[in-house]
């Protein structure tokens, strides 16, 4: 399981430092971003996959996204950048486009149905994948923000 924790910390951290470069960060926050979301996503992944705890995504997700903010306050100040520099770019790794992917797949299936179990069943599928897509989004903006607005004196601090 070492294996594939790093191998999950390794991905994250190389689209984190993709999503940064999109927004064009002084370079010495690129670093950071990458720290910050190999240690939330790999911490997802343990809460995922591990026997001993196995948490359902959305709860995953939240928890993770709330030690990625904590992360973000306590190391934006050594780059000297706001924490959202380096929480933003931290976070899109954790998207959950698979969900939405399988939601908009029930619904245009919805369409194409010919019966009422089909229809019910596709139906299902949307529902289902669309009610986790957007509870998964809602907890990481929840988890990630509330450390900002916690720890607001060290928060804002990087900017000053």
């Amino acid at each position: 399981m070492l294996n594939q924790i790093l191998q999950d910390a390794l991905f994250a951290a190389t689209a984190a430092i993709g999503f940064a470069a999109i927004s064009r960060p002084p370079s010495r926050a690129y670093i950071s971003c990458a720290v910050i979301a190999a240690t939330g996503h790999s911490l997802r992944f343990i809460l995922m996959n591990a026997e001993a705890i196995h948490a359902h995504i959305i709860t995953a997700t939240m928890l993770a996204a709330f030690i990625t903010g904590v992360l973000a306050v306590f190391i934006s100040p050594l780059a000297k950048t706001p924490a959202e520099t380096c929480l933003f770019p931290a976070l899109l790794p954790m998207i959950p486009g698979i969900y939405a992917y399988k939601a908009f797949g029930g619904l245009a299936m919805c369409t194409f149905s010919d019966g009422q179990a089909t229809f019910l069943y596709y139906f299902f599928q949307f529902g289902h994948n669309a009610i986790t897509c957007v509870a998964v989004l809602l907890g990481m903006v929840i988890g990630a923000t509330v450390p900002i607005f916690l720890l607001r004196k060290i928060s804002f601090q990087a900017t000053r």
